[in-house]
């Protein structure tokens, strides 16, 4: 009985694969389930044979019996640029859209910043000393145009160092005349005593401790927006480069090669799919070490922002602290204008006048707020600096390794098939070679992409430069120095300017040790005001010290 069925069994297996071998020859020959496909893709169906043809003539697809012609292979050639490029476009079209958002968060939070600090100080100011110090409010206004101007071009518009210096020696120079009021000072008095400003120090550390802490939250935060702002620039340039003529023949052979054999359904094997697109994306990948490098610099810099260099903990007190410094010159006006004539001179007394204010015009009554820093507002922009940070610090860790992990994120899903039921580049079978690594220099022996190692693609080694160069100027602001800034050849050493630096005592706010600045020496001219009762006095120490004027003048009025 065995041996009857064995030949029957034998003859029932032939049987069906000739019907099976049948079948598949006549939906070649007829090419209906091709035609379909290719329509779905966009393809004009005249352009795909009725019947399967003789696929000798193919440059790229297997030539044996075909749904495929030349001309359609170039075609086919054409769609594949475009199949390559749309997962690697949407891919970094989401991370540049989540970059560009963030700068804007930041760049919108920081400006805002600014603005409600200088509202706060001229809001404050008014309420404590009223018209006095609407008539000298451009002192301050002068100070955060200055301030904003640095943020937006850095030393390119303002030397921070420089500005600030002005700042206290203009403040200075109108709290001198007026607690001096009995005297007439020349502009070369004036001058010798912006000289003697670091030597007096009129308003306590409040100077010092202010620069540094401005210089390192201002560079902090110019310098961090400045790289979000370079992340979707980078981002474009490099997803936007050109495939090479072999990346898009060995697309097109593991995209539509299987439809030409009438194999619609068939999808490329993994291994095939990552040594394609390795090879493709070979110099975006060389991109990888440096654009981790930058993410890593930026990463610690967000970390200086939520911490020592937190450009909001510095910019919400800041009225208070130049408050300060204004009760640090009330406090010791007698022993700076003693200091002054002993290493500038005696000056000259000017003609008894009676036309000043009354001491109840004039006296200084207002008392400042105390601070505190663990009360940071959320105002500016509807966010905090915290907040902001702890968003991006995220998407900064989330887009480490981007380039390099392209290839398989793109052979992933639906795209390719697992085991051995896929695509290989010629046959429905399990792929057998080697897996590329990533980058230019390990596809030299790619079995399915022709790269020649030796031409790197000048746009992403432009880019590379440039997150290099970036990566320097994070590196610096992390450590308090803008290195955008000119370097001062005369000094001592070439410090950088604008670096926060200072030699003197170190207090509890210092997280490195610094190093000195040379300051500018500067020429003003006195602004005397339109009564000639002696030049107008900026800023809110006018009023803290007029009462203390007033009090010198009243033995003359006798």
């Amino acid at each position: 009985m065995a041996r009857i069925w064995i030949p029957t069994l034998l003859l029932l297996c032939v049987s069906t694969l000739v019907v099976l071998s049948a079948a598949a020859e006549q939906k070649l020959k007829n090419c209906n389930e091709v035609r379909a496909a290719f329509t779905s893709k966009g393809l004009n169906v005249n352009d795909v044979p009725n019947k399967g043809i003789n696929g000798a003539p193919l440059k790229v697809c297997p030539q044996g019996f075909s749904c495929c012609t030349v001309e359609l292979e170039e075609k086919l050639s054409q769609q594949s640029q475009t199949e390559i490029k749309a997962p690697v476009s949407r891919l970094s079209t989401n991370l540049q859209s989540s970059f560009k958002q963030r700068h804007d968060n930041f760049d919108k939070f920081f400006r805002e910043l600014l603005k409600n600090a200088e509202d706060s100080l001229n809001n404050m100011f008014v309420r404590t000393y009223g018209m006095m110090y609407v008539q000298n409010a451009a002192l301050f206004r002068d100070f955060f145009k200055s301030l904003t101007q640095y943020y937006v071009s850095g030393s390119a518009a303002v030397n921070l160092d420089s500005m600030l210096s002005d700042f206290w020696d203009d403040l200075l120079e109108r709290m001198f005349r007026l607690v001096n009021v009995q005297y007439d000072f020349s502009d070369a008095y004036m001058e010798c005593v912006s000289q003697h400003t670091e030597q007096l120090q009129p308003f306590g550390d409040v100077p010092r401790k202010l620069r540094i802490q401005l210089t390192r939250a201002f560079v902090a935060a110019r310098t961090f927006v400045r790289g979000l702002s370079l992340m979707p620039d980078v981002i474009n340039k490099v997803s936007t480069v050109s495939a090479s003529p072999s990346c898009v023949r060995a697309t097109m052979k593991m995209l539509y090669c299987p439809y030409c054999s009438g194999q619609v359904a068939l999808k490329p094997c993994q291994n095939y799919c990552l040594n394609v697109m390795r090879g493709c994306l070979a110099n975006q990948a060389d991109l990888d070490a440096e654009w981790n490098n930058f993410l890593g610099a930026m990463l610690s810099l967000a970390e200086r922002l939520e911490g020592p260099f937190n450009f909001e903990s510095v910019m919400d007190p800041i009225d208070v602290k130049i408050s300060e410094a204004i009760m640090n010159m009330q406090e010791n006006s007698m022993q700076v204008s003693q200091k002054v004539f002993q290493g500038c001179g005696t000056p000259k007394l000017k003609p008894i006048s009676r036309s000043a204010r009354s001491v109840k015009e004039t006296v200084f009554t207002g008392r400042f707020r105390p601070y505190s820093p663990e009360a940071r507002p959320t105002t500016a922009a509807g966010t905090s600096l915290d907040r902001l940070t702890g968003e991006v610090k995220k998407k900064l860790k989330h887009a480490k390794k981007f380039w390099s992990t392209l290839p398989e994120t793109v052979c992933a899903g639906e795209r390719i098939a697992p085991g051995d039921e896929c695509w290989n580049g010629t046959a429905k079978s399990r792929y057998e070679s080697l897996v590329m690594g990533n980058g230019l220099a390990n596809q030299v022996s790619n079995p399915d992409v022709e790269v020649d190692i030796t031409k790197p693609d000048t746009v992403i080694r432009s880019q590379i430069a440039i997150l290099k160069e970036m990566t320097s100027w994070l590196k610096a602001a992390h450590s308090g120095n803008d290195i955008s800034f000119d370097i001062d050849v005369e000094g001592s050493g070439g410090e950088e300017s604008g670096s926060g630096s200072d030699t003197t005592s170190q207090t509890d706010d210092m997280y490195f040790p610094t190093t000195p600045n040379t300051r500018l020496s500067k020429v003003r001219t006195e602004q005397k005001s339109p009564g000639g009762a002696g030049a107008v006095l900026k800023g809110s120490m006018a009023l803290v010290l007029c009462g203390l004027g007033l009090a010198l003048l009243a033995p003359h009025w006798r």
